[in-house]
C-alpha cells in the first residue's frame, strides 16, 4: 500500500516523517458489519501514539462503537467504512493530537495529569510545551487511559512486553474483544500517568515526606477530602459524556427538580453550564417545561421568563422543543388549558421566548412524537387563529416597510439656509407686501 507523509499537507517527497497508509477490511453483514483496521498498530507506532487513540477517535467522529483485541492486534470500528475516509479522519487526529502547534513537527508526546484533568503536549523538536488546544471528546478517553511512560511502547499492543506481562499477572487475563469503555477494558488499558517535569519533582518530594509522617490536622484532612471530592467529580464528568442522551437528560432533570424543590432556580448560570456540559442544551427546554409548568402556566411563564430566555434566545431548535414541552403540559391539563392555547402561545411570543419562525415551523407540521397525533392536531386547530393573526401582522409590517421605502422627499434650497436667515427673509417679504398694498390704495386723482 506504500507510505504517506505524517503531515499530508507537506508535499515534500523527502519529508522524513512517514506512516503506512491505513488498510481497512470490512467483515460481517447486516447489524453485525464492522471495519477492521488491519495495520493500526504500525500506523500508531509511526505517529507515536497508542493504537487505541486513533481508533477511539474514529468512533467519536463516525458515531460508532469501537472494539480492541490486543492479543490479535485487531482494532475495530462498527459499521462499514472505506480506508480513504478513515485516512482523512486520521489527518484530523494527527492535526489535533500529534503535530506541534508551534512548529508542525510530529515529534511530540502527550503529558497527562489525571489528578488535575489536563492534557499537555511537549515537542522534542522545538521545545514547545503547553496544554492541548483540542477540546475533542477523545480527551475524556485519554484522561482515563494515559499513554505509556516508555515512548517505545507507544503504538504497540498493550499486552506486549514486560508491562503487558505484569498487567496479565495483576489482572488474571486480558480483556480481548471487550468493547471500549467497559470497566474490564479500562483496567487493562490504563498506563502510567506522565506528569510535567516540574510537577514530578514536587510530587516526589511530597511522597518522600509522606513516608515518614502523615499530617492529621483538621485542615489537612479537609484538604484531602476536597481532593477526593474533586477527583470523583472529574470522574463523574468524564463518565457522563459516555452515557446516552436519555441518561444525560435524566441527570439534568434531577438537577432542575432538586433546585426547584429547594427554591434555588435563580442560579441560571449553573443550569445552563450543566446543560452545556451534558451537551443537551437545545433539548433542555423539554425538561424545563415538564418541571416548571402546570395548569397555572400563565403566571409561571412570567416567573421563569429569564431562565427560559437563557436556553431559547436565538436558538430556533430550542424554541421548537419548548413548544413540544408546552404541548405535553396542555395534554396533562387538557380541560383547563386546551381552550387557552392561543393565549398561551401569545404570552410566550409577547415575552420574546418564542419567535415567529419557531411558531410557523411548528404550525406547519403535526407531530406525534411527544403527544398523540389527534391531540397534537387539536392543539394546532386551537392555535390556528393566533398563527393567522401572527402571519397577518407580519405581512402588514412588511407592507409598511415597503411603503416607507417608496416615500419621496422633496427638498428646496430654503432647507439649506439657517433658521434665523429664513425668519429675516419672511419679515422682509411681509414688509414689502404691506408697502405694495399701501401704494395700491393711493388715489392719484385726489392729489
Amino acid at each position: 500500500m506504500g507510505s504517506v507523509n505524517v503531515n499530508r499537507n507537506v508535499s515534500d517527497a523527502f519529508y522524513r516523517y512517514k506512516m503506512p497508509r491505513i488498510q481497512a477490511k470490512v467483515e460481517g453483514k447486516g447489524n453485525g458489519i464492522k471495519t477492521v483496521i488491519v495495520n493500526m498498530v504500525d500506523v500508531a507506532k509511526a505517529i507515536g501514539r497508542p493504537a487505541t487513540y486513533p481508533t477511539k477517535y474514529f468512533g467519536c467522529e463516525l458515531g460508532a462503537q469501537t472494539q480492541f483485541d490486543f492479543k490479535n492486534e485487531r482494532f475495530i470500528v462498527n459499521g462499514s467504512h472505506e480506508a480513504n475516509k478513515l485516512q482523512d479522519l486520521l489527518d484530523g487526529f494527527i492535526r489535533k493530537y500529534v503535530l506541534c502547534p508551534a512548529c508542525d513537527n510530529p515529534e511530540t508526546e502527550l503529558i497527562v495529569s489525571a489528578k488535575k484533568g489536563t492534557i499537555s503536549q511537549g515537542c522534542k523538536a522545538c521545545g514547545h510545551h503547553g496544554l492541548l488546544e483540542s477540546n475533542h471528546k477523545l480527551n475524556t478517553y485519554i484522561l482515563k487511559n494515559p499513554p505509556s511512560l516508555n515512548p517505545a511502547a507507544q503504538g504497540s499492543s498493550l499486552t506486549e512486553g514486560k508491562r503487558g506481562k505484569r498487567s496479565k499477572k495483576a489482572n488474571g487475563d486480558t480483556a480481548n474483544g471487550d468493547r471500549s469503555g467497559s470497566p474490564e477494558n479500562e483496567t487493562n488499558t490504563t498506563d502510567i500517568v506522565v506528569e510535567a517535569p516540574e510537577i514530578i519533582a514536587k510530587d516526589e518530594d511530597d511522597d518522600y515526606d509522606a513516608k515518614w509522617a502523615v499530617d492529621v490536622s483538621e485542615e489537612a484532612v479537609r484538604a484531602r477530602l476536597q481532593d477526593l471530592t474533586d477527583g470523583a467529580k472529574g470522574m463523574t464528568i468524564s463518565e457522563d459524556l459516555d452515557k446516552s442522551e436519555k441518561e444525560r437528560m435524566d441527570i439534568f432533570y434531577k438537577l432542575v427538580k432538586c433546585r426547584r424543590d429547594a427554591g434555588q432556580l435563580d442560579n441560571h448560570k449553573e443550569l445552563v453550564s450543566e446543560a452545556e456540559r451534558l451537551e443537551i442544551k437545545t433539548k433542555a427546554p423539554l425538561v424545563l417545561a415538564e418541571l416548571l409548568f402546570d395548569q397555572g402556566i400563565a403566571a409561571q411563564v412570567k416567573k421563569y421568563r429569564v431562565l427560559l430566555l437563557r436556553f431559547t434566545h436565538g436558538d430556533i431548535k430550542a424554541q421548537k422543543y419548548l413548544i413540544r414541552g408546552i404541548e405535553q403540559i396542555i395534554a396533562l391539563h387538557k380541560d383547563t388549558l386546551m381552550p387557552k392555547v392561543p393565549g398561551i402561545l401569545k404570552l410566550f411570543y409577547d415575552y420574546d421566548i418564542l419567535e415567529e419562525k419557531a411558531l410557523f415551523d411548528w404550525a406547519s407540521k403535526v407531530s406525534k412524537k411527544y403527544v398523540s397525533k389527534d391531540l397534537s392536531q387539536e392543539i394546532h386547530d386551537k392555535a390556528a387563529p393566533f398563527i393567522t393573526w401572527l402571519k397577518e401582522a407580519e405581512e402588514e409590517e412588511s407592507e409598511c416597510e415597503d411603503d416607507d421605502d417608496d416615500l419621496e422627499i422633496e427638498y428646496d434650497d430654503r432647507a439649506k439656509q439657517p433658521l434665523k436667515q429664513q425668519q429675516q427673509q419672511t419679515i422682509q417679504t411681509s414688509k414689502k407686501l404691506a408697502e405694495d398694498d399701501i401704494e395700491d390704495e393711493v388715489d392719484i386723482d385726489a392729489i
